[in-house]
């Protein structure tokens, strides 16, 4: 709308200016004369003014009848002053019209609000475009007939069809078929995820090389895509301490700029100043003073940061919650699912003389390859990540209790822990049972592989910690923040955790009822607390932390009670955020200190102050300037995007 009526004005304008006796002067030139030639400018002015300047003056309107004049109603308010004056003139009031001065003033103005909100657009646009990735129609396959639906008739329980290279149209769960799936555009991770059987796929990722037969299980807006933009659109729109900062500087710069007008109209008048004269001073206050920039400078930061976290796995709820982050010096971690992975793994494995790691393992998963029990699955789990061979077992037996036995290789082997070994009585060498011992200072469970009578290895069997957390303390630290932990598990368990990261303070046995507790605890020593948790049994600690992270969410952004959701379930995104948070500070304060500051020098010089020195702004002048500010707000904005987070 802003570009049609710039580019009516603007082919209005230009007869206006080419037949301005003012226009001619300066650059020395005469326009044909014929008869009517006068009502050029006063017609084709009032045309632009009621055309172009419409959509100022009513939402000026708008602005008053809420009680919140800004930078519309000063707008409405030059431009009015002058039409009337110019008219007045036209119709014999002494004095020079200003009709070329309103017709390039409603221009400019019109091609400002035109690059504003192109730039408003592109930014809230970008995560949008993720919605194209959504494949219009889908291969649902049907007693095993492939058929091609347009996707928005997908339900959940349907069968599809997702080819090599094409795109998931729905969320659901592989039934059949092998691939990997590219899901950057939902986690900002650029390495493909490996798809089996049983694995979720989200709507929007593309597959790989494989063939992958697909359970719908979520559709329309249950979609995780639709989720994140449904979660980023709430925090564009959601309030914040810097956006009310901005609206409250932009009502009083309006009053400034009205009393600016009046004090500006009353000095020139009582100088003995024409009409003319005076009322063009007033106009060009009026239009510089506009808070158009400032109006600008929070949302479109705003809705780059946010867009940007999103593509990055940082999904923002709430903004005050991003604005906070930046005043963080204290981060308390839910140990369990957080900081560790929340399964069991094998963290140790000590051999028995002449054994070898490798083989120990192997043998110990193979027996373990029916077991249901978390201590078989880690044996299992630890073997595959290590890529190890399981050789296949036979004659399996669970000894409730104690542990479990089965045959391998023709070697009776058994499984279990000191239970076991006090039933079978077995001698234990002692490097293993100092291993055991230093398993049990640790909090980690100690497991034996045992062959008849001879005791093959003993494993330490706890939950594993994430790869991830390392990085995530040491990059909080250099950040200079510190880092505390909350578990309910044992002191011992939650010290060697501690230990192994590097974490300062550490909370144990902590009660899920009692975490909030211990965040109002580092709250009343005067720190600023970010609680990171699980987003379900850690909801009061997230929502009574200065900035609740929600992580363990993957891509079920159905999160509550977190501000930020870390999509990638990655610890590291922590500092990200708070990276994201100072380089959107910083924006803030650029653009409003930009918005804000330059009225300082040109409100001055639109009231003429410098006329002794021959310095006069005129009210397109001032309209350039005006919309100049506001492109440099909007540019400064944009290279937000180049900020490493």
């Amino acid at each position: 709308m802003f570009r049609s009526k710039f580019w009516v004005c603007l082919v209005l304008t230009l007869p206006i200016l080419f037949f301005s006796e003012r226009i001619q002067s300066w650059f020395g030139y005469s326009a044909p004369e014929f008869t009517g030639a006068w009502l050029i400018a006063p017609v084709l002015g009032a045309v632009v003014f009621f055309y172009g300047g419409m959509v100022f003056l009513k939402s000026a309107w708008h602005e008053l009848q809420s009680r919140e004049p800004g930078m519309m109603t000063l707008i409405s308010l030059a431009i009015t002053v002058a039409f009337v004056f110019s008219l007045a003139v036209t119709l014999g009031f002494p004095g020079n019209d200003l009709w070329w001065e309103l017709a390039t003033l409603v221009t400019i103005m019109l091609l400002g609000h035109w690059i504003e909100m192109r730039s408003v657009s592109q930014a809230q646009g970008a995560l949008k475009e993720l919605a194209k990735l959504l494949p219009d129609t889908a291969l649902r396959l049907v007693d095993g007939d492939t058929e091609e639906v347009p996707a928005d008739q997908l339900k959940e329980g349907d069968l599809i069809l997702v080819k090599p290279g094409a795109s998931a149209p729905v969320d659901g769960v592989v039934k059949e078929g092998q691939s990997s799936m590219d899901e950057s555009m939902i986690t900002g991770e650029s390495k493909p995820i490996e798809k089996k059987e049983g694995d979720e796929v989200v709507g929007g990722t593309v597959n790989g090389e494989g063939s992958l037969r697909v359970e719908v299980t979520k559709a329309g807006d249950e979609m995780a895509l639709a989720g994140i933009m449904r979660m980023v659109e709430e925090a564009q729109s959601s309030s914040s301490r810097s956006q009310a900062l901005a609206d409250r500087a932009a009502f009083w710069l309006t009053v400034a700029a009205v009393s600016a007008g009046i004090l500006t109209f009353a000095a020139w008048m009582l100088a003995g100043a024409t009409w003319d004269f005076t009322i063009s001073r007033v106009v060009t206050v009026l239009v510089i003073a506009c808070p158009h920039a400032l109006g600008l400078a929070v949302p479109l930061v705003t809705a780059i940061s946010t867009t940007l976290g999103a593509r990055n796995g940082l999904l923002v709820r709430d903004r005050r919650g991003l604005e906070q982050a930046r005043n963080l010096n204290t981060v308390v971690f839910d140990k369990t699912g957080t900081l560790t992975l929340g399964e069991h793994r094998v963290l140790d494995t000590v051999p028995a003389e002449g054994e070898d790691i490798d083989e120990v393992l192997k043998l110990a998963a193979a027996v373990e390859q029916d077991s249901e029990h978390p201590i078989g699955k880690a044996l299992r789990i630890s073997a595959e990540e290590r890529e190890l061979e399981i050789p296949e077992a036979r004659n399996f037996k669970a000894k409730a209790g104690e542990g479990v036995q089965a045959e391998v290789d023709s070697r009776k082997l058994q499984v279990g822990g000191p239970a076991l070994l006090e039933k079978l009585g077995v001698d234990v060498a002692e490097s293993l049972q100092k291993a055991a011992k230093d398993f049990g200072k640790k909090g980690q469970a100690a497991i034996y592989l045992i062959e008849e009578e001879k005791v093959l290895a003993v494993f330490a069997i706890a939950d594993a910690i994430r790869e991830e957390s390392y990085d995530a303390i040491r990059e909080l630290h250099d950040q200079g923040i510190e880092v505390a932990m909350l578990t309910g598990d044992s002191t011992d368990v939650a010290n060697s955790v501690a230990r192994e990261l590097g974490i300062d303070t550490v909370f144990a046995e902590v009660l899920p009822d009692q975490k909030a507790d211990k965040i109002r605890q580092l709250q009343k020593e005067g720190k600023s607390v970010a609680m990171v948790g699980d987003g379900v049994n850690d909801a009061p600690a997230l929502a009574t932390a200065d900035v609740g992270i929600a992580i363990g969410a993957g891509t079920d952004v159905a999160v509550e009670a977190g501000d930020v959701v870390l999509v990638r379930s990655d610890p590291r995104d922590v500092a990200r955020i708070v990276g994201l948070s100072r380089a959107n500070h910083r924006k803030m304060v650029q653009n409003l200190w930009w918005a804000a500051g330059y009225n300082i020098v040109a409100i001055p010089l639109a009231a003429g102050v410098l006329f002794w020195m021959g310095i006069l702004l005129s009210p397109a002048v001032g309209a350039i300037l005006m919309s100049a500010s506001t492109v440099i707000v909007a540019i400064n904005a944009q290279l937000l995007r180049r900020a490493k987070i």
